[in-house]
């Protein structure tokens, strides 16, 4: 087990395979064992970093989370990529961690090479954004797959750190909290977009918002035709693929 301090709280972080640094971030109520079963797709490409933001997995506690979350986890990104001393790295985020990964980008493009950005709202949060994810994490927590993945990347006080990160979101969706730190339109990095068509997680008109997207920032977009949320998850190799190619 590896682990960095940032603000006197400790960070866990895993490294494997060989080649250059990727570092993926895990999404909202996950932590870095929903890449795990990726990483043969990967590892003998790439040294592949995993990280826990703080308040997941096996990374200390919070009290609660901040409404600018993604800002927030781009600077523990920023900071694991300093404490690892490798030069430029690209960042894979899926879900939130999209924004945290392309946060880091903007914030500092001298570590970071290049960004996936998979499965996510993109430049605003919809206007039923709020009342869609209380019903969903309602809904979800009284499922018994759902209640095992937030169990299997969180461990036993999964119930507390959903019941955080909604409170969270709701906050920055109803305070309009600025998804990004800076324009967009300043990023000066390769940026990629991947989605499926058929994911019900995120708004409908995200290929739209995609590529509104992509006019701001140059970025290459990915549609898959199948699969739900995250595409990185559920269109498994074509994405890794889709990816490698990128990153190449």
């Amino acid at each position: 087990m590896s682990y960095f301090n940032y603000q006197s709280k400790n960070i866990y972080y895993t490294e494997t395979g060989n080649g250059k640094p990727v570092v993926f971030l895990h999404g909202n109520t996950a932590s870095s064992k929903m890449f795990e079963p990726l990483l043969p797709l990967y590892e003998e490409h790439y040294k592949v970093i995993l990280l826990d933001f703080l308040g997941h997995g096996k990374s200390d506690r919070l009290a609660e989370f901040p409404a600018d979350l993604w800002q927030e986890e781009a600077r523990q990104t920023i900071a694991l990529l300093e404490h690892l001393n490798y030069g430029k790295v690209s960042l894979v985020g899926s879900s939130g961690g999209a924004w945290a990964a392309i946060n880091a980008g903007l914030l500092r493009p001298d570590l970071v090479e290049k960004v996936v950005a998979d499965s996510f709202d993109g430049r605003t949060l919809g206007e039923d954004f709020a009342r869609n994810l209380i019903n969903e994490r309602t809904g979800a927590k009284l499922d018994a797959q759902a209640a095992w993945f937030y169990q299997w990347c969180q461990g036993e006080d999964w119930e507390r750190i959903v019941d955080m990160d909604t409170k969270a979101l709701v906050q920055c969706a109803e305070e309009k909290i600025p998804l990004f730190l800076k324009p967009l339109s300043e990023l000066k990095i390769p940026l990629l977009l991947i989605g499926s068509v058929e994911d019900e997680m995120i708004r409908p008109d995200f290929q739209v918002e995609y590529e509104a997207i992509a006019g701001e920032t140059g970025a290459e977009t990915c549609m898959f035709s199948q699969g739900d949320h995250p595409a990185i998850l559920s269109n498994a190799e074509q994405a890794a693929e889709t990816i490698r190619r990128f990153l190449y």
